[in-house]
């Protein structure tokens, strides 16, 4: 399995980004990030997958099962947090407007309604201090987001110069405080020039240069940290699912780092952040 894909690596008609149990080497996290030009439309089923779109710029119109959704979206990842649409397992969507909109999913069995999500009631979370200071948009997991089976999604911006992903932590085995959940980063990074740094080690190794458009793949193993350059701030998009009935998203750090959240206790949240909120900057 190759777990770093570069961006334009498994792009496919209107698809910038393709990514399917089946090209993954696993069961049930996907992930596809569609483009469309000025008066664009695409027409999709989800088959066995529930989904999230969730516009990376730009705005559009969801139509499932006879439900008109408005996104209002944003210009990117850097200027606004985003409305988005819920839309079941088993359905017919048709996809209007003009932009980049990705389409997290997850292998379900339940089939649920189309569901609305306004931007303004994303839960906003600034996580860490210091150096691993990061502002996470908790939309689609369990708490921010109670109406799916088993998709779990967020997204974590990172100023530049700071790592987030960190402490390194894992979801791979199913005890009390962990979850098994496969996991798929998607990489934007500001500015034309814009790099960024991905680290995954145990049972995976990766250490890679990642940039806008790049997605690495987390069947297992520890991940962390994600290294925003100098300069240049980072944004992922979280998608997770896994086998288990119960639709949690639980950690374990690894031991070896996991002191480093004592230290937040003494430091500031970068004053960068938020670096976006419902409005547009």
């Amino acid at each position: 399995m190759k777990h770093h894909l570069p961006s334009g690596m498994t792009a496919d008609g209107p698809y910038r980004l393709i990514i399917t149990p089946e090209t993954a080497g696993w069961e049930h996290t996907a992930l596809r990030v569609l483009e469309l030009p000025v008066g664009g439309a695409h027409t999709f089923g989800t088959g066995e997958f529930e989904m999230i779109v969730l516009p990376l710029s730009g705005s559009c119109r969801v139509t499932c099962d006879g439900e008109v959704l408005e996104l209002r979206g944003r210009r990117t990842v850097f200027t606004r947090v985003s409305d988005f649409a819920y839309v079941p397992r088993d359905a017919q969507v048709t996809i209007t407007g003009r932009g980049r909109f990705a389409l997290a999913g997850a292998r379900c069995r339940e089939r649920l309604v189309p569901r609305y999500g306004p931007a303004g009631r994303v839960p906003v979370e600034l996580r860490g201090a210091g150096p691993a200071s990061r502002q996470v948009n908790n939309f689609g997991t369990p708490e921010g987001f109670p109406y799916a089976d088993k998709l779990i999604a967020c997204e974590v911006l990172t100023p530049g110069g700071c790592w987030s992903s960190f402490p390194p932590h894992k979801h791979d085995e199913e005890t009390p405080t962990e979850s098994v959940l496969e996991e798929i980063y998607y990489f934007e990074v500001e500015g034309p020039s814009g790099m960024a740094y991905q680290r995954v080690y145990g049972s995976t190794d990766v250490l890679e240069e990642v940039r806008t458009g790049d997605a690495v793949l987390i069947p297992h193993g520890w991940h962390g940290p994600s290294m925003a350059v100098p300069g240049h701030d980072l944004y992922y998009l979280n998608v997770m699912a896994g086998p288990s009935d119960e639709r949690a998203w639980r950690i374990c750090d690894d031991p070896a780092h996991t002191w480093i959240r004592e230290t937040w206790t003494t430091q500031y949240i970068d004053p960068r952040l938020p670096l976006t909120s419902v409005e547009e900057r």
